[in-house]
């Protein structure tokens, strides 16, 4: 898998700097005056892991962080990053305070499987939306299965990104050689810019539903998905950790005339473990507060659900979220 190599090379000395992040957040916190919040926010500037530019991560990060600067009266932000596996590697280190990740990829992450060469200190803060595969190709591209892309130019997503994961698992379980695909390792708005000039045959997406920067291609440039079987989402489910589901893309999604059938991955914010669980409960009460004002420009946000946002297994919620879910029923 062309994700593997670089998480395993970013190790290093990051396990020691998850104390020593956390210690200096809850040192600097202890100078607040604000009240209303946890103790242990500070004067730092925290970092929301979104993704892409063009991707609803960063977009629903971008607007989470806009709320939290506001209601926690800290400086908060979203960082553009490779997508869940470098989501999940600078939660884990301490860069990110928050971040997004794809089920499969925590998953991974916190059995220590996959692209993560050791199980990874994070934990679920709560489930958001489902995010659905999208394997996109120009409306009047002569590919209409997996099977024909074998020998073409599609980007797999970027290296670090959960994109690349299910790609690689989806074109296994479909009998399709990833090595025979000429992967340009492409992020969403690179893939986007190729697919435009013709410079690839299609690329791969992991995200919820729509996608900001494929609704905006599909205006200029008519667009198809390639259909995924079902026999093939269970045969993913069967190797690795059932996180997945068959679904459908709607009629009317990016210009689509027919509904699609595809594959569905519940998609999380995550923590680091080490993160004091009155923050979590803050971040929780803000996103929840926020859920309406960020969903007028990210659709996705809509979704968050208090009954379906404890539903984050095999990965564990954080203590602070569960403080904060046993509230919300007293």
């Amino acid at each position: 898998m062309s994700g593997a190599r670089g998480p395993r090379g970013r190790r290093g000395s990051r396990w020691g700097r998850i104390t020593a992040a956390v210690l200096v957040l809850v040192m600097a916190g202890a100078s607040t005056a604000c009240t209303g919040r946890s103790e242990h926010w500070g004067s730092a500037r925290y970092v929301i892991a979104g993704g892409g530019s063009n991707g609803l991560y960063f977009a629903y990060g971008s607007e989470l962080a806009t709320e939290l600067s506001s209601s926690l009266d800290v400086r908060m932000e979203a960082a553009e990053t490779a997508g869940s596996v470098d989501n999940l590697l600078r939660v884990s280190s301490g860069e990110a305070l928050l971040g997004f990740a794809q089920g499969d990829a925590a998953a991974d992450a916190v059995a220590g499987a996959g692209p993560f060469a050791e199980p990874m200190p994070v934990q679920a803060v709560a489930r958001l939306y489902d995010e659905y595969l999208h394997v996109v190709v120009r409306a009047d591209s002569p590919i209409d299965s997996l099977d024909d892309l074998a020998g073409r130019r599609v980007s797999l997503g970027a290296e670090n990104s959960g994109v690349n994961v299910i790609a690689s698992r989806v074109l296994d379980a479909a009998g399709v050689d990833v090595a025979t695909i000429e992967d340009p390792e492409l992020d969403l708005g690179e893939s986007i810019s190729a697919l435009e000039r013709s410079g690839i045959d299609g690329f791969f997406w992991v995200g919820g539903i729509p996608t900001p920067g494929i609704a905006q291609l599909a205006e200029t440039a008519p667009v198809r998905l390639l259909p995924i079987e079902q026999s093939w989402v269970n045969t993913v489910n069967a190797r690795y950790s059932d996180a997945y589901r068959p679904s459908d893309f709607p009629i009317g999604l990016y210009g689509l005339d027919a509904s699609q059938p595809t594959m569905a991955v519940p998609n999380y914010l995550v923590t680091s473990s080490e993160t004091p669980d009155g923050m979590v409960r803050d971040v929780l009460e803000g996103l929840f507060d926020a859920r309406t004002r960020i969903a007028r420009n990210v659709p996705a946000a809509a979704l968050l659900d208090l009954r379906q946002a404890i539903f984050s297994g095999p990965v564990d919620l954080h203590p602070g979220a569960i403080a904060y879910y046993r509230s919300q029923r007293d």
